[in-house]
């Protein structure tokens, strides 16, 4: 299996290599691409030296399997005709394909089966928002079909890249030490605020990254769902969280929430009040799973159920779950 990381230096591409690594997926030979301000780099993985290469309009992508790319939608518009001619299927991390109707739109957990049908060979991985969100949707839809949701989300600095995990460091340093504070990854200062603005606005009012969670969640689930999002940037490091309200069309108990929830895969259920357990990002940075908890009855609608969930946004938001589409299509014959 030849696989090829396009974007190598950044967060999602640097998770890339610590995935692939830790679940042992069948990489005969990697080759990783960058910009010309990280060509020349050079990664260990599975104790070889690699170094990154200059992303071009050639042939370096003959005979390579699989590509995942996470460079931006621009760079991977431009170079998505390059990236599969010669039949590599491209799993891409960007928004620049999510709505195109003939690329499908993939959570394995929800959707894998939509992944063999890539008439341009291009698969695209979810909003990280709409990742977590869908797996945790899945586990009621098996019961009865969600007609609405409300989500409120609390995302980490991480979902800007790296330099703003490093710039919410700075700032927090900036702050202790009575220094004027450093603003440039997001539009106010992040330590010790919430910023209820992520990506731009649109003519409804809602942002980009809402009406993402709203149109992408149809998609994958082929379901009417009415979506109803908003997104905050929080100060923590790693790890979304979401607080998620529905609406089923038959009443599901908490009981039967918690066992489809507990049963559910790529879900971990936690949630034991009276302990205090419940998933917070501080401690499920790394982590594969999505964590279920605070599960209880929607006081203001009796066919309401409303829960909260955590999960990794750089591993299953990104590049666990570009992974994993990929050992789908290895495990059902359908590549290399």
């Amino acid at each position: 299996m030849k696989v090829a990381i396009v974007g190598a230096s950044g967060a999602v591409g640097q998770e890339f290599l610590r995935v692939l690594d830790e679940r042992n997926f069948p990489v005969d030979e990697l080759l990783l691409f960058g910009s010309s301000r990280s060509a020349g780099r050079k990664y260990t993985f599975r104790g070889k030296e690699i170094e990154v290469k200059l992303l071009q309009h050639n042939d370096d992508f003959k005979g390579v399997d699989i590509v995942f790319t996470s460079a931006g939608a621009g760079i991977s518009k431009e170079f998505a005709e390059t990236i599969t001619k010669y039949g590599a299927v491209m799993i891409d991390n960007s928004s620049a394909f999510r709505m195109e109707n003939d690329i499908p739109l993939v959570v394995p957990e929800v959707n894998a089966e939509d992944a063999l049908n890539r008439p341009r060979g291009i698969i695209a991985n979810p909003n990280c928002t709409t990742i977590q969100m869908v797996v945790a949707l899945k586990a009621i839809e098996n019961l009865t079909h969600i007609k609405r949701v409300h989500v409120s989300t609390y995302q980490a600095a991480s979902g800007a890249g790296a330099a703003a995990m490093d710039e919410l460091y700075e700032q927090y340093r900036q702050v202790l030490a009575g220094e004027p504070v450093t603003v440039e990854k997001f539009a106010y200062q992040l330590a010790f605020n919430l910023i209820p603005q992520i990506d731009v606005f649109t003519d409804n009012g809602y942002t980009k990254e809402e009406m993402k969670m709203y149109n992408e969640t149809r998609k994958i689930m082929h379901s009417d769902v009415q979506v109803s999002a908003t997104c905050v940037r929080v100060p923590a490091l790693r790890s979304h969280s979401e607080s998620i309200w529905i609406e089923t069309e038959r009443p599901v108990s908490v009981e039967e929430a918690r066992e489809a929830f507990a049963n559910g895969e790529g879900l971990v259920l936690m949630d034991n009040p009276e302990k205090k357990e419940y998933p917070m990002p501080l401690f499920l940075a790394g982590k594969d799973p999505v964590y279920v908890g605070r599960i209880r009855k929607d006081l203001a609608n009796e066919n309401g159920l409303t829960f909260w969930i955590v999960g990794d946004q750089i591993k299953k938001g990104a590049a666990l779950n570009a992974v994993q589409i990929a050992e789908y299509l290895i495990k059902v014959k359908n590549i290399g």
